[in-house]
Parts: C-alpha cells; sequence; structure tokens
C-alpha cells in the first residue's frame, strides 16, 4: 500500500488503515487468537495504522492491540480514543472532555497498551460541558509531555474543529464516512481541508453492509451493536439493502466485491482520507486491502454517485445522534 498523510504535519499511515473495534464483542463473538493474526497479517501487507480506543471493550481492545504489537512497536503508526465513559447502568455513554479524565485517559491507555507513546489521540466525542479549548489544551500538555505524537477529533462540528485547531494543530478528523454516510461532504471536508487535517473515515463499509454478505439482521448476535442502530432495523433494512445491490451489480461488472468497490470509491474521494475498514478476521482484511488495486474511471464514479446518491440510505446512524457532530 502506499502511504498518505494525515494533515500538514501529521504522520504518514497506510492508505488504508486497520479498525481494531470489532476484535472485542461488538459485533458477534471475539476471537483473539485470529485477531492477533489479522493484526499481524495487516502489517505483512503493508499497513502499519491502527485504530482503537479506551471503551471498545471496555478497555480491553486496547490491550489486545497492545499484545498484538509488542517488539513491533517503531513499525506502527497507533492511534487510540478517550472521552468516552461507561457506567454500571446498560447502554450508558456519557462524555469528559475535563483536562483532569485527558490525563488520567491517557495514563490508562499507555499502560493497556504497553507503549511509551500514542502516536495520535482522538478526543472520541466533544464534551458540551468542558470547553473544547480546554480539552486540546489538556491534550497538547501530553504533546509536551511526549506521552503523545499528535492530536484528533472525532465527529466534531467544522466551528469546534477551528477553536480545538487554534489551540493546537489537529492532525486528524476521524468521522464515519461510507457511500451510505455521506455526512461529511459539504462544510465538514471543506473546513478540515482549508485547516490542512487529514481525514480518517470509520465505518466505510458501511459496519458490514457493503460487503454483501449481510442478508438480515437476524443473522446478528443477540449482543451485536448494530441491532441498535436504525438502519439495520426492520423498516429500514430492506431499503438499504437496495443500495447494495446496486453496488453489487457495479462490482461485479468490474469483477470485484462489493466492499472493494465501496473502498475504492472511498480513495478517490481524495488523497487526504484514509479509511480504517473494521475486521478480525485474515481473509476479510486481505479483500479490504486489494481495494487499493481497483480502478476507478470518472464514468464509473459517475454511475456510483447515481446509484447512491447523498442521503439515499435509510434511517439515522444511531438511535441518539447527540453527541455527534457538536
Amino acid at each position: 500500500m502506499k502511504a498518505r498523510r494525515l494533515g500538514r504535519q501529521g504522520p504518514k499511515v497506510s492508505e488504508i488503515g486497520l479498525g481494531c473495534m470489532s476484535m472485542s464483542k461488538v459485533y458477534g463473538q471475539p476471537d483473539e487468537v485470529e485477531a492477533i493474526q489479522t493484526i499481524h497479517r495487516a502489517l505483512e501487507l503493508g499497513g502499519n495504522f491502527l485504530d482503537t480506543a479506551d471503551v471498545y471493550g471496555p478497555f480491553t481492545n486496547e490491550k489486545l492491540v497492545g499484545r498484538a504489537i509488542a517488539g513491533r512497536r517503531e513499525d506502527i503508526v497507533l492511534a487510540t480514543k478517550f472521552g468516552l465513559v461507561r457506567s454500571d447502568e446498560p447502554g450508558y455513554r456519557g462524555v469528559d472532555g475535563s483536562p483532569a479524565h485527558v490525563r488520567r485517559a491517557c495514563q490508562a491507555s499507555l499502560e493497556r497498551l504497553g507503549v511509551d507513546y500514542i502516536d495520535l489521540y482522538y478526543l472520541h466525542r466533544v464534551d458540551p460541558k468542558t470547553p473544547i479549548e480546554e480539552t486540546v489544551g489538556a491534550m497538547a500538555d501530553l504533546v509536551d509531555e511526549g506521552k503523545v505524537r499528535y492530536l484528533g477529533l472525532s465527529e466534531a462540528a467544522p466551528k469546534t474543529i477551528r477553536r480545538a485547531h487554534a489551540v493546537h494543530p489537529i492532525s486528524a478528523l476521524q468521522s464515519e464516512y461510507s457511500l451510505w454516510t455521506r455526512d461529511p461532504e459539504g462544510e465538514i471536508l471543506s473546513t478540515v481541508r482549508e485547516l490542512g487535517i487529514g481525514f480518517v473515515a470509520f465505518s466505510p463499509l458501511g459496519r458490514g453492509l457493503f460487503t454483501g454478505t449481510i442478508r438480515s439482521p437476524d443473522e446478528f448476535d443477540a449482543d451485536d451493536f448494530r441491532r441498535s442502530l436504525p438502519r439495520f432495523q426492520a423498516d429500514n433494512f430492506p431499503r438499504n439493502q437496495e443500495l447494495v445491490e446496486r453496488v453489487r451489480a457495479i462490482a461485479m461488472e468490474k469483477r470485484v466485491t462489493p466492499g472493494q468497490l465501496a473502498l475504492a470509491w472511498l480513495l478517490r474521494q481524495g488523497d487526504d482520507i484514509v479509511p480504517i475498514p473494521g475486521t478480525k478476521r485474515r481473509e476479510f482484511l486481505e479483500e479490504n486491502v486489494r481495494a487499493v488495486e481497483v480502478h476507478l474511471t470518472r464514468s464509473d464514479l459517475e454511475r456510483i454517485d447515481a446509484a447512491i446518491p447523498k442521503g439515499a440510505a435509510a434511517g439515522a446512524r444511531y438511535a441518539d445522534m447527540s453527541s455527534v457532530n457538536r
């Protein structure tokens, strides 16, 4: 894989990264041995960009990634996130961007990952109770101390991005972006490009839908996170499945999989965009990486845009969108 730089002053990363969230009981049962082998295979294929977060698991995903990269730290651009917090209440997700939590969370992540520094440290969600200047100021202190190299935000609004960037350079904004989530197009992408901030696209395969392998949400395990998402629920799923079939038809003509077509489309949206498809199996990793070989003509891109225009997806991304794009 080729390299892409995250922002004007950020790290160079492989053009496709690896999202590690699904390796820790989010989309079905985990298999730690296979997950670690998947991370190792990603490195063998030229990948160097790994993405995790303290809340994944919670806390277990960072430990898994830490075990996988032991002895190979210099080969990796390691990204993790903080800010989402859990309680004993099932399903509860709070947000804490206070300076005290910034320091606590970073130290805990360093220990779980077994590393001395984090390459890219994201605020997972913006805390409405804490001015973004205070959160990013505390994150900047971590850079000064050598615990973090670059700073990022996740799912932040344009005004928030500008305020954060004025405190300390932001290297990357991570938000959902795919054929069925084109929300960043417009003001968000124009803002990060103006400021020289890279864009990391999570869920670039529509949480697995654009792999073309999901036929019904009834296939999911009882505790699969996607059961709570509106786009996978009864009223919306059939309509979204129609979008996949449109992609499948174009993919068949190109002799690629629907997932490869979806990733190739995203790679063509700009050299400043880095998708991080998540997988916990080597076979799917290898399929995803081959997307870099897919050539899309201008005509192909126009057909894809016509087949799945912006706003075509049925249903919201989350049941509660209140913490997104603050």
